[in-house]
């Protein structure tokens, strides 16, 4: 064993929590970290650094290029399932949004340390940090969130943290968007301003923070680049993660990992204290299935010896769906097709971000947001009458205080790549989004082979459960009310985009399910894959404490590890997992009489 192979933790990806769990462990400088990343660094991809070149991350070999196979429940469409993969992960082409959840989410998890007041606190970083020097209790104040506040913003101030590497601020809408705020008002969604950050309002509209700051997109790959880094840190790119290596000698204890760089040269890194897996909900249950921990027949299909028979592994697969709705309008200046999609004015804005960091480039071209029960609207629906309920619960096991669905919208043409019809000639153009909260279905992350360089298989399964299509579909119906009748957007819409759809037409909630099953598509919010779960659950992956059940020295730590799927999106609790991942390292450090100084 090398000593220039041996580290003291080893983090095997560096995407959004990867990032955290290394940045966080380095600041004992007495320790060695690796981090371990399949991708590029991402100090020269621009179109990170730039928020509005989002998609061109897409297609391409920053992009894990994951697609499903056929999906019944979407008219056996395959959806593209694009993940980053470079330095930063998905924090580096998602759409900077820090949408939370609802603290209910993670109360309902029910596992020790995890309930809302303090996952949400992981998420911004605040409170006491234990630190073993002489058994003395130092607060430490480092968080992870620098929030900059705007003048017209209402934020609660409590809700964020103001010294981290994280740097966020909320969003100047555009005139399309500051319309359809008010036409959420009127159809029952009052305004929070800042309700995307308490995580207590279920039915509102309000502004979302972003992770942008003077134009420019800031990742995970924050916390340990730049100022950030530290020398006792080693980052490894274009190295991708094969299997964990074991020690059997007093108990199974992962002791190394086995890797294949880009050029093809196989190497093992091996770990004193710990090894963490940070490979997102789709390569997370990869490396573990490939290490033989993970369902026995499973593995037997790909001659992978069974190491622990943990039949979660890869299951329980959860995602947000999302269906765009597109308008036209003939007013100009509301939307911002202008800036990119008419004459040649893409180079103008493009040269404005160059020299100037802003202009439409410098954020990502998402406006207002709002979430909303479906209680009464959907009360006459038998299938919505008839479905089992737990006391106190909706049927898709969601309480009063908790959102079933969240619209937000685009402040010009644009989604995902299938979205291509652009407004060229002089046209305006928004899409109106509903996503679907709690979903039923639940798919599944399967090895294709036992080769680390082959994609695993991702079935997400959507729609195969007829309340997911129910509450999408009425989501729908509520959403297309929002713009047609809405007090702000009721008199701008000439239409839709393009012209062949007519949402006129849609009126019933059976209306919209064709629409649905034909244009649903992912939010990119995977989750579930290696699930914590309490002792005694078969299914449970991981204990509260994000340590593989049966395996010293080995965590998962990214969106995998949740048992259910919050009601919001995934990247603020990506870092509030990292935060925590990185905490509960420390904590057992500590407990053992070592000394984790504070920096």
């Amino acid at each position: 064993m090398a000593e220039n192979d041996t580290y003291d933790y080893i983090v095997c990806g560096g995407g959004t929590s990867g990032c955290v769990v290394a940045g966080r462990l380095a600041e004992n400088p007495e320790i060695r970290v690796l981090l371990l990343e399949a991708g590029q660094h991402n100090k020269d991809l621009e179109n990170v650094h730039m928020a509005g070149g989002w998609s061109n991350n897409f297609d391409a070999e920053t992009d894990w290029n994951i697609v499903t196979p056929p999906m019944a429940g979407v008219d056996n469409r395959q959806v593209k399932l694009s993940r980053g993969r470079f330095l930063g992960g998905s924090s580096g082409c998602n759409g900077t949004l820090c949408i939370r959840g609802n603290k209910q989410d993670y109360d309902d998890w029910g596992l020790e340390g995890w309930s809302g007041e303090e996952f949400f606190e992981s998420m911004r970083k605040v409170g006491l940090i234990l630190a073993g020097i002489s058994m003395r209790i130092i607060i430490d104040s480092e968080q992870s969130e620098t929030f900059h506040p705007k003048g017209w913003f209402q934020a609660d101030k409590a809700s964020h943290g103001y010294s981290g590497p994280l740097h966020t601020e909320p969003h100047d809408l555009a005139p399309i968007s500051q319309l359809l705020m008010e036409s959420y008002a009127s159809q029952g969604m009052p305004l929070h301003h800042d309700m995307f950050s308490t995580g207590d309002v279920a039915q509102g509209c309000g502004h979302v923070p972003r992770t942008v700051y003077k134009g420019l997109r800031t990742t995970g790959a924050d916390f340990v680049t730049n100022k950030n880094h530290r020398g006792n840190i080693t980052i490894k790119t274009d190295t991708t993660v094969d299997k964990i290596i074991f020690n059997k000698a007093n108990e199974l204890r992962a002791s190394g990992v086995a890797t294949q760089t880009s050029d093809g040269v196989s190497k093992i890194y091996y770990a004193r204290k710990e090894i963490i897996i940070s490979g997102g909900a789709y390569c997370s249950p990869a490396i573990l299935l490939r290490s033989g921990i993970g369902p026995q027949a499973e593995l037997a299909q790909h001659n992978i010896p069974c190491t622990i028979n943990l039949p979660g592994v890869g299951k329980n697969l959860m995602d947000h769906l999302i269906v765009f709705m597109f308008y036209e309008t003939e007013k100009k200046g509301l939307t911002n097709d202008s800036h990119v999609y008419h004459d040649d004015n893409f180079n103008t804005t493009y040269q404005q971000w160059k020299e100037k960091k802003s202009g439409f480039l410098s954020t990502f071209p998402f406006g207002g947001f709002a979430f909303a029960r479906l209680d009464d609207r959907l009360k006459d629906s038998p299938l919505w009458q008839n479905a089992p309920r737990s006391p106190g619960r909706d049927p898709m096991g969601l309480t009063p205080k908790q959102p079933n669905i969240e619209f937000f919208n685009t402040e010009c043409y644009g989604g995902p790549k299938q979205y291509d019809q652009f407004p060229i000639n002089h046209q305006h153009a928004f899409s109106m989004i509903a996503e679907l909260f709690a979903p039923k279905s639940r798919g599944s992350v399967t090895l294709k082979s036992a080769n680390a360089m082959e994609n695993p298989v991702v079935d997400c399964n959507y729609l195969t459960d007829p309340l997911d299509v129910l509450v999408l579909s009425e989501a729908c119906r509520y959403a297309n009310e929002v713009v047609m009748q809405g007090a702000g957007t009721k008199d701008i819409v000439k239409g839709s985009w393009p012209p062949n759809l007519n949402h006129h037409t849609y009126k019933s909630r059976e209306d919209w399910v064709p629409y649905v099953k034909e244009h649903a598509t992912t939010c990119y919010h995977a989750a579930g894959t290696c699930a914590m779960g309490k002792k005694g659950d078969p299914m449970a992956v991981l204990d509260e404490k994000l340590r593989v059940r049966g395996i010293a020295g080995l965590r998962v730590a990214d969106c995998s590890v949740m048992p259910t799927l919050h009601g919001g999106h995934t990247q603020m609790p990506a870092y509030g997992i990292g935060e925590k991942c990185a905490d509960l390292i420390k904590e057992t450090w500590r407990m053992a009489g070592n000394v984790y100084p504070r920096i």
